[in-house]
């Protein structure tokens, strides 16, 4: 939506580390990123980062009324976005590096799927390891974390160290072919399984 795209780049402008990006996603790497969200059952699915809502309405649309959907971000003016659009999704304006603390607030004793928006590869490594520990602790044995990278973000430093955490905290790490309809092009991380945390 056009008015999404404004607000979107204004919030950029405010704060381009938290961001990261100048537009929203598109629904095809939506459709990419929102893959692991089962199809049966009940499951816990947790969002990080859901700006103005591009994973949020594809994960809402997979689920079907089922399950539970937790989504949690940082930027108020975006969480308010979200919350007047997506009244049926447990929206929490906070730290993604607290998802253990908002899941026990809710009763949840974890995710069976968590799908990220943040901007990996804009982080330093001391956020990069906060966040990736609360991704790792929070899911089941068997779980799926999905997020996503730009293309010209792949020779970033910051890029490769989160490839290689990503490497180090899950067992299975499968990066999808390039997403070209996405401005910019982007491709995807699947990764399964977590390790014991460190």
């Amino acid at each position: 939506m056009a008015n999404d795209a404004g607000l979107f780049f204004g919030e950029f402008v405010r704060s381009p580390a938290t961001i990261g990006a100048l537009a929203p996603s598109s629904p095809r790497l939506a459709d990419a990123v929102c893959k692991p969200v089962p199809e049966r059952g009940e499951p816990v699915v947790v969002e990080l980062g859901p700006g103005t809502g591009a994973f949020t309405a594809e994960i809402q649309r997979r689920l079907g009324g089922r399950g539970h959907h937790v989504a949690v971000e940082l930027n108020e003016r975006l969480a308010g976005r979200l919350a007047d659009r997506y009244p049926s999704v447990d929206l929490v304006q906070g730290d993604a590096a607290e998802l253990p603390s908002v899941l026990a607030a809710r009763g949840l004793p974890h995710a069976d799927v968590i799908v990220s928006g943040l901007p990996w590869a804009s982080f330093p490594l001391e956020v990069q390891h906060r966040l990736m520990e609360a991704v790792t602790t929070c899911l089941v044995p068997g779980g799926a974390f999905t997020t996503f990278s730009y293309v010209h973000a792949i020779p970033l430093p910051s890029a490769k160290r989160f490839r290689t955490l990503l490497a180090e905290r899950f067992e299975e790490v499968v990066a999808s072919r390039t997403v070209w309809g996405n401005p910019p092009p982007a491709f995807v991380f699947h990764a399964r399984r977590p390790r014991i945390s460190f």
